[in-house]
């Protein structure tokens, strides 16, 4: 099972050239990856909050080996041409280690779908979610798009240079693990991120359904965050091929990600 730092990046961290230090020294000390957080703002709070495509590219130019990505983007607030373009050039820029993370979002955290004028209905919002992943693969492939949709138009666009990852960027979609539908959808991707996660037995159960559900017999990536200090050994037994780091935005600090990167992800 390989390992991630998974930071929110807001306060101290809200420094691209911060993030990108940090980044740096856990390549270092021997980990996996290195995801950031997709927010607007967190709840009330007027903490600093960083851009993660701007953060995920100084951090792929100063790194080699890390798997990079933002986890989780929620695609519903954003327009398929600009993120098509986004993940092909980051893609590029590191060689072919993004791992685009994608989710339909939530206002709960800070209103940042209410805030803006976006879509607030869930259902709508899953719909757009698939449509736009529609739009993301075809767009990965190099040839000229023509959608469409209910929700989105992208007509005679072509995306080059495509992404160095073929046939595209892998994708990990996140959703309750108690929820078919966005079971149904992951199984369609590159791999599933549970939310809200109710110990290893329940990742068992999601680790069986996923495989009922796949037709690709391909590697396919289970993610789990968990606290740091936490075994991930019975995650791994239950078919966890990633953990991240799960730190609260309450207690991110330069110091405190410094002390859990310099344990190594072997603790």
């Amino acid at each position: 099972m390989r390992a991630a730092l998974w930071l929110p990046i807001f306060d101290e961290l809200a420094d691209p050239r911060v993030v990108t230090r940090l980044a740096v020294e856990a390549e270092e000390a021997g980990w996996h990856g290195f995801f950031v957080w997709d927010h607007l703002r967190w709840g009330t709070s007027e903490l600093p909050v960083a851009d993660p495509w701007i953060t995920l590219a100084a951090v792929a130019g100063a790194t080699s080996e890390l798997r990079i990505g933002p986890m989780v983007t929620p695609l519903p607030r954003r327009r398929p041409a600009k993120v098509a373009r986004e993940t092909s050039t980051l893609d590029v820029l590191s060689g072919g280690r993004l791992t685009l993370g994608v989710g339909i979002g939530s206002d709960r955290f800070g209103a940042e779908f209410s805030g803006t004028g976006e879509q607030l209905a869930d259902r709508a919002r899953g719909a757009m979610l698939d449509e736009f992943l529609d739009v993301l693969t075809t767009a990965w492939s190099g040839d000229e798009v023509h959608h469409r949709g209910e929700h989105y138009t992208v007509d005679g666009l072509r995306f080059l240079p495509r992404p160095v990852q073929r046939p595209g960027v892998p994708v990990w979609a996140a959703g309750f693990p108690g929820n078919l539908k966005p079971l149904r959808r992951a199984a369609r991707l590159d791999g599933f991120f549970p939310v809200h996660l109710d110990g290893p037995g329940q990742l068992a159960d999601v680790a069986g359904t996923i495989g009922e559900l796949r037709t690709d017999p391909g590697p396919y990536d289970l993610v789990v965050a968990l606290a740091p200090g936490t075994d991930p050994r019975p995650y791994a037994d239950a078919g966890a091929t990633w953990w991240l780091t799960d730190i609260s935005p309450a207690e991110v600090s330069v110091d405190r990600v410094r002390a859990i990167l310099r344990d190594g992800p072997a603790a």
